[in-house]
């Protein structure tokens, strides 16, 4: 029976789900954030507002939320011309992918947190990619995962679970998802709190924009990640309306 996780988490909308997911699920959950050179450094800020705000505001999960990582990945924006690590305009390019698209950006990152988790005793490796709403990248894929899952566990000779809590759904349920787990975090009225604390605390712009205020959250409202992120919230209150 799996006891522990670690939590690719960068302080956005669908990590911050999957931390949820993890603290209702797990004994011991830790966290880890990296820094890759990118645009929207601001993320780096917001996790940890995050953190201290899941904390305060749920008790039952302070209890269960261990030690805090960053991991300098300074390499990966030396290596990747995109549009996140780079001051470029976002667009399609000649293969179909958009120019957001940072190759072997989630590889790494899961071969590191793999790494760590060995090091920290910890079984599960929780992260929040998704083949529903997505942009095409080949490294959100549920094969992807499977394969990595398969090649971490060879490698470390030990097996790591690579859990995707939101592979198969799209935004709009991701809210709803959030909702259900701090309804069931044991915090009074607490999915109305968790999704209130996702609004105003998470980070998804992919501009870093954190002066415009919108009902979904912070953000330049225009790019990929703000245009998703909206369409997604307008959808969970609609389907909560109705």
């Amino acid at each position: 029976m799996h006891t522990s996780a670690l939590v690719l988490f960068s302080g956005g909308q669908d990590s911050t789900t999957c931390l949820a997911h993890a603290l209702q699920r797990y004994e011991r959950v830790e966290t880890v954030g990296f820094d890759y050179g990118q645009r929207h450094r601001v993320e780096l800020e917001a996790r940890l507002t995050v953190l201290t705000e899941l904390r305060r505001q749920f008790p039952a999960w302070d209890a269960r939320l261990g030690d805090d990582h960053v991991l300098d990945l300074a390499v990966l924006g030396q290596v990747s011309e995109t549009s996140l690590t780079r001051e470029t305009a976002f667009a399609l390019e000649d293969n179909g992918l958009p120019n957001t698209f940072v190759p072997g950006r989630n590889l790494l990152f899961m071969t590191l947190a793999a790494a760590l988790a060995y090091r920290r005793g910890l079984q599960v490796l929780v992260t929040g990619v998704c083949e529903t709403d997505f942009s095409g990248y080949p490294d959100c894929r549920d094969d992807t995962m499977k394969a990595l899952q398969l090649a971490l566990s060879l490698g470390m000779d030990r097996r790591l679970l690579v859990e995707t809590p939101l592979m198969w759904i799209d935004k709009a349920a991701t809210w709803a998802l959030a909702e259900q787990l701090g309804d069931a975090s044991g915090t009074p009225r607490g999915g109305a709190v968790l999704t209130d604390l996702v609004v105003e605390h998470t980070h998804t712009c992919y501009l870093g924009d954190r002066t415009h205020r919108h009902a979904w959250g912070y953000g330049c409202g225009h790019c990929p990640a703000c245009q998703l992120r909206a369409r997604g919230y307008e959808a969970f209150r609609a389907r909560a309306a109705a």
